[in-house]
């Protein structure tokens, strides 16, 4: 049975009518046209999928479009803020933290919800709270720097 749902979804207030347990990646997809948002594995573990939900970082695939109910939700496309991106975004594009890209998405909002909960985490707390997200291509360094990069960046309010 269908029921309306009512959120925010990159800050503004949105509303779907669909069966609850839609998948949240396809909503964002296809009723939003929100693509930035990939699918890769489908069962949450490998983060091409990853949005910020209240803040922290949940897998879109895994997460069904009633559980956002009242909620708010972040994707790649509602990080930047008009023109100036967010410092993960900034630093991922200075330190070509990328190579194919297909994961970026993912990744920038997995490590902007790892900075929303561990501010000033260590390299090894990066390495951990990044191992879940997926990348074939061997950016791996190049990641981990621009996320100390960001970290760094937001706890002096460069």
């Amino acid at each position: 049975m269908k029921a309306k749902i009512e959120f925010t979804l990159n800050g503004k207030n949105v509303s779907v009518e669909l069966e609850e347990s839609k998948k949240l990646l396809w909503v964002l997809r296809t009723h939003f046209n929100l693509t930035g948002t990939k699918y890769g594995c489908g069962e949450g573990y490998c983060g091409a999928c990853t949005v910020l939900i209240n803040n922290s970082a949940t897998r879109s695939c895994a997460t069904t479009i009633g559980e956002v109910a009242g909620k708010n939700v972040i994707t790649i496309e509602g990080l930047a803020q008009g023109e100036k991106l967010h410092p993960v975004q900034q630093a991922f594009a200075d330190h070509d933290a990328l190579q194919c890209g297909y994961c970026t998405p993912g990744m920038i909002m997995n490590a902007v919800g790892l900075l929303n909960d561990q501010p000033n985490p260590s390299r090894e707390d990066i390495i951990l709270g990044m191992e879940d997200n997926l990348c074939r291509c061997g950016a791996h360094n190049r990641i981990l720097d621009a996320i100390e990069a960001a970290a760094n960046e937001m706890q002096n309010g460069k």
